[in-house]
């Protein structure tokens, strides 16, 4: 019986593959597109695959893990040829270009964050070792309690004295402020793969808690005082400083890789000048609105008077529902989109908590609106800069761009309408389409007052300001004080609002391109509207249902899609959607105001 198992167990054995065996782990393409229509059947393929590898190589900086998607990838990118292109219709085709180009961005971020692994590596002595203590446990190779526990002795000891001496290099030769604090959150990382290591023995393994718990528990605490070595000592904050504000800049050439992946054809210095642009006309249309207001041309006191216009505490909800339902009365009165039953029905509403409004001191969206408003536990200065970022006028501009038609109405769609192009989603269909609104609404005359004009064009002014300041940061002409100024200077922000909005931005949560999305976005589907609706190709109804039933993509592949232009293998991204030297976006002929 005992060499029947072995024997079993030697056959087991013999089937599992070997991760780096040059045999391709992609199934046969042409046969998933043969079986079902398009590539969603191949799509629906390639997220299990990724999602199986994602969920056995867990170690974000692992070198192995790199290595293993890095192949995967490769192995997909070369297998897509086997399908033949000219066969496919147009949503084929599509789905072919997006799939080629998401492999290529994610070919290009493995290659970026070995880099960025590679900085911060020399503040990691210890990554090494803790890594391959839990890929070794997830290979299921066996544990010697002994030996472990002095490997884990021996690593403490080693980041002792290598902290003791890191100082006086860090005064000789500093290291950059960025990598540092890289390195921190690495480290963090790497604690907590070290938990799930320890979690997995103890308890379970003989003689495992007898050797390695104390080595064990000394190395996790050293861990822990090292990350906030580096964050105090090396980037200089304060470990449990939750309003400091560090970021990662990541420069021009990745900005242009992640803009080739967006499937947009400017430079970030273009952008910035779009930007700048749509930011001139929102401040000529602010002092148009101060003057009605009695204010002259000083705009910053109309929006002062705009900002005192709250509701009551507790009265918020209200508002907010008030809000939605206008908005969905606005849309179905001119017939603009097909909203569900459904999706009217089951939005629902819950208030933000305020440690979440240190990163969002904003509403947030979907089915789901989450509402800013001040707690009794707020201190009464982050009351009041609560109170005075969630008034009426600014709530007004918000709601519907969070609910419907804005994210709410969206999630709706993608989760019913080629649910699989969601391996394709990008912040600047989601962000853009819901900043579209704001200003297709504005242009029909949803703002019907003064005070409901200066609410709209703050955040416009806010979208422009973000594109400014976030890919300033990430060229590094602009530090996080210096956004934090612009967003209070220049477009009027409350500064604890301002500081959350930045710290939003640059922690790392966010890809470098999102801050950028709402303006960029919201500018790409005006000028696919311009082209589609304002020709009258289309309705206004027929446009935004097509948009919404054609799944979530960059929206240069919506125009192809809604044009049906006849895409081939070598297409690039070409689209000006924007002339750089036309005047900036702004209420059409004939608009309500």
């Amino acid at each position: 019986m005992n060499l029947a198992l072995a024997a079993l167990a030697l056959v087991s054995l013999s089937t599992v593959p070997n991760p780096n065996s040059a045999q391709a782990d992609v199934p046969d393409l042409a046969q998933l597109v043969s079986n079902e229509g398009g590539l969603a059947r191949v799509l629906r393929r390639f997220e299990a695959d990724l999602g199986s590898l994602s969920r056995f190589y867990t170690v974000a900086s692992s070198p192995n893990r790199r290595a293993r998607l890095q192949r995967h990838y490769a192995s997909w990118r070369s297998a897509i040829d086997t399908i033949d292109f000219g066969k496919l219709d147009l949503d084929g085709r599509i789905d072919w270009l997006l799939l080629r180009n998401h492999l290529d961005k994610e070919i290009r971020d493995l290659e970026v964050r070995a880099k960025q692994f590679a900085e911060a590596e020399p503040l990691l002595p210890f990554a090494k070792d803790v890594t391959a203590l839990e890929e070794s446990r997830r290979k299921m190779e066996p544990l010697d309690p002994q030996k472990t526990a002095g490997t884990l002795n021996d690593l403490k000891k080693s980041l002792t004295t290598y902290q003791s001496g890191l100082e006086k290099r860090h005064s000789e030769k500093p290291f950059k402020k960025s990598v540092a604090n890289r390195a921190a959150a690495l480290t963090l990382q790497l604690k907590e793969s070290l938990g799930n290591w320890n979690k997995f023995y103890n308890g379970y393994l003989p003689q495992f808690d007898w050797w390695c718990d104390e080595p064990y528990k000394a190395l996790d605490k050293a861990l822990q005082e090292y990350a906030n070595f580096l964050k105090e000592k090396i980037v200089g904050v304060k470990p449990d400083d939750k309003r400091a504000i560090v970021g990662d800049p990541i420069g021009r050439e990745a900005l242009l890789s992640e803009l080739q992946a967006e499937l947009i054809s400017f430079t970030p210095e273009e952008l910035v000048r779009i930007a700048e642009k749509e930011f001139a006309w929102c401040e000529a249309e602010m002092k148009r609105a101060s003057r009605e207001l009695g204010y002259g041309d000083d705009w910053k006191k109309a929006l002062e008077h705009v900002k005192g216009l709250h509701v009551e505490p507790g009265k918020q909800p209200e508002l907010v529902r008030e809000l939605a339902l206008e908005a969905i009365a606005f849309l179905e009165e001119k017939s603009l989109v097909t909203i569900p039953p459904l999706a009217k029905e089951t939005w629902r509403m819950e208030m933000m908590t305020p440690e979440r409004q240190l990163q969002s001191p904003f509403f947030l969206g979907g089915e789901q609106i989450t509402v800013s408003f001040p707690t009794d536990t707020m201190a009464h200065e982050a009351k009041m800069m609560s109170l005075r970022g969630n008034n009426i006028h600014f709530s007004r501009a918000t709601v519907h761009h969070e609910l419907i038609p804005g994210h709410h109405l969206q999630q709706f769609m993608i989760s019913r309408h080629m649910a699989h192009r969601r391996t394709f989603g990008t912040p600047f269909w989601t962000e853009g389409w819901a900043l579209y609104w704001e200003m297709l609404l504005w242009d029909l005359g949803f703002p019907k007052t003064p005070e409901n004009r200066v609410g709209m064009l703050f955040w416009r002014m806010h979208r422009c300001a973000r594109i400014i300041f976030s890919l300033s940061f990430h060229l590094e002409t602009m530090t996080p004080e210096q956004c934090v100024k612009l967003l209070v200077e220049r477009v009027g922000h409350e500064p604890d609002n301002a500081e959350a909005e930045v710290r939003r931005s640059f922690e790392g949560t966010y890809a470098p391109l999102y801050q950028c999305a709402y303006m960029l976005g919201g500018l790409q589907f005006r000028a696919l509207h311009k082209e589609l609706v304002g020709s009258g190709k289309m309705s206004n109804r027929e446009f935004h249902d097509a948009i919404l039933t054609s799944g979530t993509m960059p929206v240069e592949m919506v125009r192809a899609r809604l044009l049906k232009q006849p895409l081939t293998k070598s297409f690039q991204p070409s689209w000006k959607f924007y002339e750089l030297g036309e005047a900036p976006s702004r209420a059409r002929k004939g608009a309500k105001k």
